[in-house]
């Protein structure tokens, strides 16, 4: 901390050097023409002899990430967000009074050049400055080894940092908005229509979800934050529309780990007159036209894991997957008995008031899930935990629902909705009762959205698809923090 000091007292000095040169150490707009990327991309092939022959000028920004000095001259490195490239300021260039400037410089400052492109002795692609111009100084020095900043405390807290020292978190957020742009893209030709819905709820619901509560003064009420759009966006396919999709924050009460955050962003859509197995297609199109447009591939290595988006994925029913990764008999599935002996030989804890598909949901959960490598949509939900979805014709105690699972996590998950008013009010009376038994991410009842079923909701299927941990997939992160610019943590601890 001692250095600290007393580097940003020496560069504090340095403002009043400059100010008494005439220099305006936090400038203003500078006409940027050229970045490195695509300055790079254009003339980093040619020779030496091109460039001099061609005097191609540029003018770009960036700040200094390396600074060596040589008596009357100096090179320096600019970084143009994921990118630098090397400038070369010379005193007989540049002129006496710009090198002077230029003596005050430090890594972390900002500045603007104009020049044209060379190749120095070593063969680097090169800009000769013919005039630089000062635009922000850096008051406190890049950390040590700040171009392998690994500290994941300060990477995470300090995004800021973690994006200066390495140019490669750049390409991670780049990925993640080309995703977002290009399943906007989708859903917009196939013709949904993009909406916006309410972030504070009067009541939560959408979702199995503890939520964040807020107060609103002016009409002296709880306020929750979102758990999930869904009931929000079902009531606008009651109002006429057919398709709708909306790509925004959800808030969850709960912990923090390498897979969840508190607030994280979902991607959820809604389609009149379909089913859920027209969901299952559509999320292979999307998913494939995704990888093929962003990664150039239909494999992606994840973890050590080659992932397939290769069309068609398993469909595996939720009992058939719980019998066949555990190599059950099926009595398993015919009593709370049964169950609760299956799981015991896991070493599964069971609560002691667990129902028969409570237990096969924990033993669904803890051996399940972690096998599911490749894009597998399981489907067949009980309805007991499916209070949204849609009974299935054939058999009533099951849904038209799936959840879709890629490298041992839940990417998706969608079903043919439920739009009776009459089963719909049941099932959120039994959630209730579970809210009552002590169950705190039990829905409640929402009586408007059963008014609004009651006007007619046509047959309809929606799903929602996690943002942040499909960003995880196309770039190959372990850690949901690593996906998110500012994942939420523990209060920072000043000295």
């Amino acid at each position: 901390m001692e250095e600290l000091n007393e580097q940003r007292t020496l560069r504090i000095q340095k403002l009043d050097t400059l100010r008494n040169m005439g220099i305006q150490p936090y400038g203003t707009r500078f006409d940027v023409t050229h970045h490195i990327e695509p300055l790079m991309a254009t003339h980093g092939s040619k020779t030496k002899e091109e460039l001099e022959q061609q005097k191609i000028d540029c003018r770009l920004a960036g700040r200094i990430v390396a600074l060596r000095r040589f008596g009357k001259a100096a090179f320096a490195s600019l970084q143009d967000g994921a990118h630098r490239m090397q400038v070369y300021l010379k005193k007989d260039v540049l002129g006496d009074d710009s090198f002077r400037v230029s003596q005050e410089l430090d890594l972390g400052d900002w500045i603007g050049v104009e020049g044209h492109l060379f190749r120095t002795k070593t063969d680097e692609l090169t800009i000769e400055v013919q005039k630089m111009t000062f635009l922000s100084k850096g008051l406190r020095p890049l950390p040590e080894k700040w171009h392998g900043l690994t500290d994941i405390e300060t990477r995470y807290r300090q995004r800021y940092v973690d994006l200066i020292a390495n140019p490669e978190v750049h390409k991670i957020f780049e990925t993640r908005s080309r995703l977002i742009t290009g399943i906007r893209n989708y859903f917009t030709e196939q013709g949904f229509l993009e909406v916006e819905t309410p972030m504070m709820h009067p009541i939560p619901g959408g979702a199995t979800a503890k939520p964040f509560v807020t107060h609103h003064n002016a009409l002296s009420t709880d306020l929750y934050l979102r758990v999930a759009p869904e009931l929000y966006l079902k009531r606008l396919i009651v109002g006429g529309f057919r398709r709708v999709f909306e790509i925004n924050r959800n808030f969850r009460n709960e912990g923090i780990s390498t897979i969840h955050n508190p607030e994280f962003t979902m991607l959820e859509f809604y389609q009149a007159y379909a089913d859920y197995h027209d969901l299952m297609v559509l999320t292979e199109q999307l998913l494939g036209k995704l990888a093929q447009d962003i990664c150039g591939t239909m494999t992606l290595e994840y973890q050590g894991q080659t992932i397939d988006f290769s069309p068609p994925w398993r469909r595996l029913p939720y009992f058939e997957a719980i019998l066949e990764f555990n190599q059950f008999d099926r009595r398993v599935l015919e009593s709370r008995e049964t169950a609760a002996d299956a799981a015991k030989t896991l070493n599964l804890d069971i609560p002691k008031d667990a129902t028969l598909i409570g237990i096969l949901n924990i033993i669904f959960e803890e051996t399940v899930e972690s096998k599911l490598t490749q894009p597998t949509f399981i489907t067949d939900y009980p309805t007991e935990i499916s209070p949204l979805s849609r009974r299935k014709d054939s058999d009533p105690s099951l849904t038209d629902r799936f959840e879709l699972f890629i490298a041992s996590r839940e990417i998706a998950n969608g079903f043919s909705e439920l739009n009776d008013p009459i089963d719909q009010r049941q099932r959120f009376e039994t959630q209730m009762a579970q809210r009552e038994a002590g169950d705190e991410e039990a829905h409640y009842l929402d009586e408007d959205f059963v008014r609004a079923l009651e006007y007619g909701m046509p047959p309809t299927a929606g799903e929602g698809i996690g943002i942040d941990r499909l960003v995880m997939l196309f770039t190959n992160q372990a850690s949901i923090r690593d996906v998110i610019l500012f994942p939420q943590l523990r209060p920072e601890k000043h000295p």
